[in-house]
């Protein structure tokens, strides 16, 4: 909807300012769009899809084409293959050069569906420099994602969707900000608790969880007490809790009929 590909059935939508789709010819050239399996043109080399691409849309200028895409390929990592056939690509290549074609135009709005996927270690952790680092530029990134581990080092605001519907929405410090207790990892759990009767709110093997956010007071009590402690942090949210509590089941899990009704 945001790019116009898709009309709302109901209410409006606004890029950049500017109505959809009814203003597109106007505000799409000051976006970047990357889908989760860009295609792009197997015979021709990298560079030679770029310069379709740019040429395809307005806002672009033919004088500086040539060293914008370069500038581009350099940016993605593909400098050394730009003149290489795109058939000869792996899949973590063909998704740099689908970055690369949204990065052409120097976007305001950057729209990335997956940008890592099919990367290696490396490959993830240099375009995610990079993503960060056109952000400290101005750009502002918009990312789809289910690696929620990505989102939790690059993004900054989080919504989490459930079947097509917006079910939260929020600074991401907000959502996993420390809960008021404090996690103790100790051999012997139930020594904290007789320590701190009253104040353990739950224990497992090797832990315990204590109401109140002052690590360092808590530590103090358990040593007194005799207690040994290992290990003291406060608890917090994972984004992955978060987004599991929000959200219902996998939208793409199929139950047998009359299986949802026993859960």
């Amino acid at each position: 909807m945001l790019l116009g590909l898709v009309l709302p059935t109901a209410g409006e939508v606004q890029l950049l300012g500017e109505p959809m789709p009814e203003r597109a010819r106007r505000v799409l050239p000051r976006v970047g769009a990357l889908i989760e399996g860009p295609a792009h043109y197997g015979h021709l080399s990298a560079r030679a899809n770029l310069e379709l691409f740019d040429a395809a849309g307005p806002g672009s200028s033919r004088r500086t084409r040539r060293a914008r895409i370069g500038t581009v390929l350099e940016q993605v990592g593909l400098a050394g293959v730009g003149r290489r056939l795109v058939k000869e690509f792996s899949l973590g290549m063909r998704q740099r050069l689908g970055l690369g074609a949204a990065l052409l135009r120097r976007p305001e709005l950057l729209v990335l569906d997956e940008p890592t996927n099919g990367l290696d270690p490396q490959g993830i952790s240099e375009i995610r420099a990079l993503l960060l680092d056109l952000h400290r530029g101005g750009t502002t990134v918009f990312l789809s994602s289910h690696l929620l581990a990505e989102v939790e080092q690059l993004c900054t605001r989080v919504g989490v969707l459930d079947r097509g519907r917006l079910v939260l929405q929020d600074q991401l410090a907000t959502l996993t900000a420390p809960t008021g207790a404090t996690i103790v990892e100790t051999p012997d759990p139930g020594l904290v608790r007789a320590a701190l009767d009253g104040r353990v709110l739950r224990t497992s093997e090797g832990r315990a969880v204590v109401r109140g956010a002052d690590p360092a007071e808590v530590n103090a009590a358990l040593v007194a007490a005799g207690v040994p402690v290992t290990g003291l942090a406060l608890e917090r949210p994972t984004l992955e809790e978060v987004v599991l509590a929000a959200a219902s089941t996998s939208a793409d899990r199929v139950d047998a009929p009359g299986e949802r009704s026993r859960r």
